[in-house]
């Protein structure tokens, strides 16, 4: 029996090698990847937190501002401060059947409308314009 070629064992020891440094590389992805999904989970976690907290935050503000307009604080307080402020009649109190930021909103943007109306029917085309409403 012969012994095996040497390139043999050469080509071996390089293809042990290359696949070490392969699996070696998939094992430095994975630990990277998990790092990475770590840190993102921590950052969501804290995003979580600064939500939680501002939301808290809200809720105080909102409860503050809804003791502050109730009916009984206002003519506490007029009374406290002397205004001589009375409680509206009925018939004093018009109420609005549509939303607040609609009409606003329409209000806001009528100039706009009656601009474009106006410019069609000099030009005798249909033509129009989006107007967006911003509430802000």
């Amino acid at each position: 029996m012969r012994p095996p070629p040497a390139h043999s064992l050469v080509n071996r020891l390089i293809a042990l090698t290359l696949l070490l440094v392969f699996a070696g590389s998939l094992g430095l992805g994975a630990v990277w990847f998990r790092q990475e999904i770590s840190q993102t989970a921590n950052r969501s976690r804290s995003l979580e937190n600064k939500l939680a907290d501002v939301e808290r935050r809200l809720d105080e503000v909102n409860a503050q501002v809804a003791a502050a307009v109730n009916p009984d604080t206002l003519l506490r307080q007029n009374a406290m401060m002397r205004l001589g402020l009375a409680v509206p009649q009925e018939i004093q109190v018009h109420r609005v059947a549509v939303s607040a930021e609609l009409r606003l909103a329409a209000k806001r943007n009528a100039e706009a409308f009656r601009e474009t109306a106006a410019s069609a029917s000099a030009r005798n085309d249909l033509s129009f314009r989006v107007v967006t409403a911003a509430l802000r």
